[in-house]
């Protein structure tokens, strides 16, 4: 049986409280478990760093890549990104572990090698482009920073439209989650019974076990 170490990260404490960027990232782990795994497997581990990915001496990423080796596993990220965008340190991880990224789930290491280049490639631009946009900004007397009004009764009015929903789904998840119910199953019997996302998609394990936590952050659920 192929085991695997699963390893996430997002840039920010909002997104790792919020779920924005960590669920997409199960997602894509998801489907590729669901679509590319080809033999049995075990997950026999999961990290997460909420950290910039500049620094690739993050604390979980070094426990995962310990169980990589102690277990024998295979990495498994969402993108290529999660990991670093430094080409270097994409090349050393090749050479001394095996792992696998859920969007190029056919990618060997030559091509993973390759990817990483362009990732930082992609790095360095978006960090001259940034720069140069300041630059300008700047040089036309503008303040910088701080968030535009309309942006920020969006980000309200988009928080209390989740809140609510989390107040309503719950409900139907709590009593399965106390039966010690898996995810999966949780998410497979939400639609199963027509009960919908907030945005009307499907259920995933990694959005019942969202919904789980925002509801304890909100204190509906101890």
């Amino acid at each position: 049986m192929k085991k695997f170490v699963l390893y996430y990260r997002v840039s920010t404490k909002r997104q790792g409280k919020s779920g924005n960027g960590l669920e997409a990232q199960r997602r894509d782990i998801e489907i590729f478990f669901d679509k590319f795994s080809k033999e049995p497997f075990e997950v026999v581990g999961e990290f997460q760093d909420i950290e910039s990915g500049r620094n690739d001496d993050r604390e979980e990423l070094q426990k995962a890549l310990t169980l990589c080796k102690k277990q024998k596993a295979t990495l498994l990220v969402s993108k290529l990104d999660r990991l670093s965008r430094d080409v270097e340190f994409i090349a050393g991880l090749i050479k001394r572990y095996d792992f696998k990224v859920a969007q190029f789930p056919d990618a060997d290491k030559f091509m993973l090698h390759i990817y990483a280049a362009m990732a930082e490639q992609e790095r360095d631009f978006i960090s001259a482009r940034t720069k140069a946009a300041l630059a300008a900004v700047k040089a036309k007397g503008k303040k910088l920073g701080g968030a535009r009004p309309e942006h920020t009764a969006k980000n309200r009015a988009m928080k209390k439209l989740t809140d609510d929903y989390t107040k309503k789904v719950i409900k139907f998840i709590e009593p399965m989650i106390k039966q010690n119910k898996s995810y999966h199953y949780i998410a497979k019997t939400l639609t199963e019974n027509s009960v919908q996302t907030k945005t009307g998609g499907a259920w995933y394990a990694s959005s019942v076990r969202n919904y789980f936590l925002r509801a304890q952050s909100m204190g509906l659920i101890k």
